[in-house]
């Protein structure tokens, strides 16, 4: 059926057809039986990870930005994921950027999005994670700062964030590298993660004491950084104590793409990006092992 299903989703705009699939998913996740319904079909087999003191049931999650408002995770979390990242959220409701901002490059097997956080911030979120979650299920929360905060005032976005979240999470995930917010890369640079990390780690060690258990955090990196900025932000990441990194953000490079759609600005992810990522991966594991 999926190429059915398929068909009927790619005659709507992507960002319609997202919105779409998330309502049914929502909707899903507030019926009991066809809850019930959708775990006993996606059973998929168990091979727990552990990692930052985290059990995961497997290995396959879902990522931050599909659900960014944290609207359909409790239907998606009866389709056998080992855990489910919401966001990115923002402290305050922003619009985005412009429509159109989501583009399908079909013959590439790729998706080129320019969202830019849009979202309804962070207490609508912090309201929707109240709701009884799946046992086994890893819930991960992916914070950004809005798109007027000043970078210099970037941190005071983050650590409130933090201080929402915290309670509320298995996991947090710094993202400082999405290429849709403009000068948000720039949070990666040695000094600038330097300064963000030193406050976030100080705000860790203190959620950790008033929750009476620690909370990872993790920095999500892009895969467009050369080997240098790479070296700096691992020394950086180590240095102020981090649980773990995510390997990758979209990339703003288009090596190989002949779709007319590639020369849309934004971040681009599938097919295109799987061997980036893995490089990235293999270059992170060799400067850390």
């Amino acid at each position: 059926m999926y190429p059915f299903f398929r068909s009927l989703l790619f005659h709507l705009k992507p960002e319609s057809a997202h919105g779409l699939t998330l309502s049914l998913i929502r909707l899903a996740g507030a019926l009991p039986p066809v809850r019930g319904l959708l775990r006993a079909y996606f059973r998929p087999p168990e091979k727990p990870v552990r990692v930052f003191g985290l059990e995961f049931t497997n290995p396959v999650g879902l990522a931050a930005g599909y659900d960014k408002d944290a609207l359909g995770w409790r239907g998606l979390a009866c389709l056998g994921f080992g855990h489910i990242e919401v966001g990115t959220v923002t402290l305050l409701p922003q619009k985005g950027n412009p429509k159109p901002r989501l583009f399908r490059l079909v013959e590439e097997q790729a998706v080129i999005n320019r969202m830019g956080f849009p979202g309804r911030g962070a207490e609508f979120v912090r309201r929707r994670l109240f709701e009884q979650k799946h046992p086994g299920l890893v819930l991960g929360v992916n914070i950004g700062k809005n798109k007027d905060t000043p970078l210099e005032s970037a941190a005071q976005d983050y650590l409130a964030l933090m201080r929402i979240f915290a309670p509320l999470a298995d996991y947090l995930a710094v993202n400082v590298s999405s290429p849709n917010t403009v000068g948000l890369r720039r949070l990666q640079g040695r000094q600038a993660l330097d300064n963000l990390l030193r406050e976030l780690y100080k705000e860790s060690l203190s959620q950790d004491l008033a929750l009476g258990r620690h909370v990872p955090l993790l920095v999500k990196l892009a895969p467009d950084l050369t080997s240098e900025e790479l070296d700096d932000a691992l020394q950086v990441i180590i240095s102020h104590g981090m649980d773990g990194l995510i390997a990758t953000n979209t990339t703003i490079r288009r090596d190989g793409l002949h779709s007319p759609l590639a020369s849309e600005t934004g971040g681009l992810s599938g097919k295109p990006l799987h061997q980036r990522s893995l490089e990235m991966v293999r270059a992170i594991t060799q400067r850390t092992s």
